[in-house]
């Protein structure tokens, strides 16, 4: 086998791969934290490990059936081009669309947890919505991503209604504060980005005065929230490192911009978040 050869069909082994394996790398961030948080917050002396199981596979293969099936319709930033290629996708979209029935039949069998239903469409809804505001531009790239959030976020509350049998404000307040943070971290990647050329203070501020403005209001919020008993009093902890991040960047001295890195940063502020929220809730 000459270089040539080697090289095609190392090309055509990382397109395939592409067509199957998610490559928003942050998405899976945004995946395993809320059902983290959820299955911690909903742990219950009564819980229902198996069914716990069945629902974090069925995430996981819906999660990955996203690509496969996006490449498929020719939506996706992979697209199947030959034959080969289709076929990859659609018996990876065939094998994950099965797994993922089995869990939810197996998961739902004699009428079992109904309220997922509701989950699942908002769910649904929002990756929905997140596919049209892809189609209007490069502008709504930022608020698609935080509408695709919400639907990843949902595993949260779904993790906590099984582990729990609730589906009650709790559950809910769990979405909200996954989903919060979810969009503050995506904002900040996205002003980082956008601002890798700002020195000063006043340079990053003319561009991301917004996020700097929202970083104080959501503490001020979750301070007030905390007093009228709607989130635990350790949530604030929770969301402290980050807000502090992103606030002291804007005094920071610039320094060059490394995606791999910022990524790497962002992923061990969701860890913490995670466990911190998690155990303000197991315990609040």
């Amino acid at each position: 086998m000459n270089a040539s050869t080697l090289t095609m069909w190392a090309t055509q082994q990382t397109r395939r791969r592409a067509m199957i394996v998610p490559r928003e790398h942050g998405a899976w961030r945004l995946l395993l934290i809320p059902i983290f948080t959820g299955v911690v917050a909903g742990f219950a002396p009564e819980h229902r490990i198996l069914a716990l199981l069945q629902f974090t596979i069925l995430a996981f293969s819906l999660f990955l059936l996203r690509t496969p099936l996006e490449s498929l319709l020719g939506t996706g930033a992979v697209v199947a081009r030959t034959s080969e290629e289709g076929w990859t996708a659609l018996i990876a979209s065939a094998g994950l669309g099965l797994l993922s029935s089995a869990c939810l039949i197996g998961l739902m069998w004699e009428g079992k947890y109904p309220a997922l239903w509701l989950l699942g469409a908002a769910t649904a809804g929002s990756f929905v919505l997140q596919a049209v505001l892809r189609k209007l531009g490069r502008n709504t790239r930022m608020i698609s991503q935080v509408v695709g959030a919400f639907g990843l976020t949902c595993t949260a509350p779904a993790a906590y209604y099984i582990g729990t049998g609730r589906l009650d404000t709790r559950a809910f307040v769990l979405w909200i504060a996954n989903w919060i943070f979810a969009g503050t971290q995506i904002h900040f990647v996205q002003l980082r980005i956008h601002t890798a050329r700002a020195n000063t203070f006043t340079e990053k501020f003319g561009q991301g005065g917004f996020f700097f403005v929202a970083q104080a209001a959501l503490l001020t919020l979750l301070v007030f929230a905390s007093r009228w008993k709607i989130v635990p009093p350790l949530a604030i902890i929770a969301f402290l490192p980050a807000v502090v991040r992103g606030s002291v960047w804007f005094f920071r001295k610039a320094e060059a911009l490394n995606v791999k890195n910022l990524g790497w940063s962002e992923m061990k502020h969701g860890v913490a978040f995670g466990m911190l929220l998690a155990i303000a809730f197991l315990y609040g």
